[in-house]
């Protein structure tokens, strides 16, 4: 009996250490002040349409930060330089459906694919993203929120 409530409580230590390690600690201030952050809707076809995502700093980013990837609207994208002060992503997303066949007969039925549902790495509200940045080779993350829509010129 003692060995059995050695090895459960080693079991609800580890279990409880594991789901410590994998929840994310957001940064309370980025390293360089953001002089803007917003996104713009695009749409392509009836069948695709995308976000650019877009980071605008005060001073040109230092050497010891590097942008990795942006987490907004249940999709990560990587961060790209367009000037040593402005940085972008772009979000593509699929709007063609698949064509389902419904029977009465189930059997028939046979070939409908299931909906692939994408676990995110991030709740987060729609005018809410995450910034993964390396800083001294370490990986932080900071959350941006109030993000604002402008329209596409």
């Amino acid at each position: 009996m003692k060995g059995f409530k050695t090895i459960f409580s080693l079991f609800i230590m580890a279990i409880s250490l594991t789901f410590c390690a994998m929840k994310q600690e957001f940064q309370t201030e980025f390293p360089q002040e953001i002089k803007s952050v917003f996104y713009q809707k695009e749409k392509n076809s009836a069948k695709s349409s995308g976000v650019y995502f877009y980071i605008e700093l005060e001073k040109p980013l230092a050497k010891t930060v590097k942008l990795e990837k942006v987490y907004f609207h249940n999709q990560e994208a990587f961060l790209k330089g367009i000037t040593s002060k402005d940085f972008t992503a772009y979000f593509s997303s699929s709007i063609a459906q698949q064509d389902l066949i419904l029977h009465k007969d189930p059997s028939k039925e046979y070939g409908n694919k299931a909906p692939v549902i994408q676990k995110t790495k991030f709740h987060l509200k729609p005018n809410e993203a995450v910034l993964e940045y390396k800083k001294d080779h370490k990986t932080q993350f900071f959350k941006i929120s109030n993000l604002i829509e402008k329209p596409l010129r």
